[in-house]
């Protein structure tokens, strides 16, 4: 996204902008959670998302989603941007996440093996306003801490961490230049804590190529975990294999061509061996996703490459706005722009012909060092240290795209934000338990189809 002249203004009048919307949208409205009279029913939208999802996967997205109040909330995204829709706006546009919820960040290794901390998923990223972000955030922490059993006191410092992480950080923001936000690295001692609830990089990689491949012929190739990961040969209607080998190689000729010349070439020095089609998280579950395997020339290292369908993000019909280049190139755009380390291989392609209709993909590393870490087992020392990592990664990626001095001025330098928004996560997890239970009953009913599955 471009900056606009209220953007480019000068910083008093961007911090007048900011007071000035306090006075319109007081802090403290953003407690507001929309009743059931205002609500759509989400499990219509849910049911809106599978009339071009492969149908035989929808079974296993609604059996992951059952599965606890966290796991719904998860795949919840659409019902979720319906009810932030709602809410009150502050009237700043950042590229937002557009479902920046907990699990959607997580630890990898940059480049020199460096331990980053970062956003790991963009499917439904789109500019939007910045309040959206942050209430999802927050209430990923409180459902969480529910799941974990923490008590409600210790809920409540964790929620209050990520907000006021965020507050805190946009103040700094707004006091640094573009170019020190976005060389910002993020708190070395909070990403110790966070770190010591997972096994270590090196540990992690090993971990990551046993778990995609197994040996088969004498040749490494992608190891099927049906249903979640089933080989392109092993899947039934799609005829002689080699067909969609074929038709994969033309989509990767597409996304060759989205790379610089110097990507290109790195690309290059490494062959399609595998293809297996794959099934993503709770919200991802039914779409179209695929893991190709390619091993480098003469030496047979492998790498993942993952092509996952792109769809309009979730946010689109509550914002109105409009990305050119298609679903794939807005996520690709968006991930640039709001990831502050960057995937080499991150490209799309539009494949006619290929896996169904028409459609769009996104095609990034399938990292092999990445670990989100289980957020169920983690303590609410480690959960609220994850809470300041996420709210303060989230701070930079919105002062990266957006106007950090509007954004600080609003937020102000007390914590009636962060105890408005912690109100709000309250009453959303309330209702996501009651989301989740209703789901439960519809497939109780045989009105939902579900099978459990990993």
């Amino acid at each position: 996204m471009t900056l606009t002249d209220k953007q480019s203004a000068a910083p008093d009048a961007r911090i007048v902008r900011g007071r000035a919307a306090r006075t319109a949208v007081p802090a403290a409205a953003h407690a507001e959670f929309p009743g059931p009279v205002r609500r759509a029913d989400p499990l219509r939208l849910l049911a809106r998302q599978d009339r071009d999802r492969v149908p035989e996967l929808l079974p296993l997205r609604y059996g992951r989603m059952a599965a606890s109040p966290l796991a719904y909330f998860r795949g919840a995204a659409l019902p979720a941007a319906a009810d932030l829709a709602l809410t009150p706006r502050t009237g700043f546009p950042v590229q937002a996440c557009g479902d920046a919820q907990l699990a959607n960040f997580g630890l990898f290794a940059a480049q020199g093996r460096r331990l980053v901390f970062d956003f790991a998923d963009f499917d439904e990223t789109l500019p939007a306003p910045w309040e959206w972000d942050v209430k999802r955030l927050a209430a990923s922490f409180e459902v969480t801490g529910r799941q974990n059993e923490h008590p409600a006191g210790q809920r409540r410092r964790t929620v209050l961490a990520a907000v006021e992480s965020y507050r805190l950080a946009m103040h700094d923001f707004a006091r640094r230049t573009p170019l020190d936000i976005y060389f910002a690295q993020a708190d070395a001692r909070t990403m110790r804590v966070v770190a010591s609830h997972r096994l270590g990089p090196v540990k992690r990689r090993v971990a990551g190529v046993r778990r995609f491949t197994e040996i088969r012929d004498g040749q490494l190739r992608l190891a099927a975990r049906p249903p979640s990961v089933v080989p392109a040969g092993r899947l039934a209607g799609d005829g002689d294999p080699a067909t969609l080998t074929d038709r994969l190689g033309a989509v990767f000729a597409r996304y060759r061509r989205t790379l610089g010349p110097a990507r290109r070439a790195l690309l290059d020095r490494y062959r399609l061996a595998d293809v297996a089609r794959t099934v993503p998280g709770p919200g991802g579950a039914g779409t179209r996703c695929w893991v190709a395997l390619l091993v480098r020339t003469g030496t047979g290292d492998p790498l993942f490459l993952q092509l996952k369908e792109a769809r309009p993000s979730v946010l689109q019909e509550y914002t109105g706005a409009a990305v050119p280049g298609g679903p794939g190139r807005r996520v690709v755009t968006g991930q640039r722009l709001i990831q502050a380390t960057g995937d080499v291989f991150l490209g799309w392609a539009r494949a006619a012909g290929f896996d169904g209709p028409v459609g769009e993909f996104h095609v990034r590393r399938l990292r092999d060092d990445q670990d989100a870490g289980d957020v169920t087992t983690m303590t609410p020392d480690v959960l609220r240290a994850h809470a300041r990592l996420c709210g303060w990664t989230l701070a930079r990626a919105h002062a990266r795209t957006g106007d950090p001095l509007a954004i600080a001025a609003y937020l102000g330098s007390g914590p009636a934000f962060a105890e408005a928004v912690r109100e709000f996560a309250v009453a959303c997890a309330d209702q996501n338990e009651r989301d989740h239970a209703a789901l439960r009953q519809a497939i109780r009913a045989g009105h939902v189809t579900a099978v459990s599955g990993s």
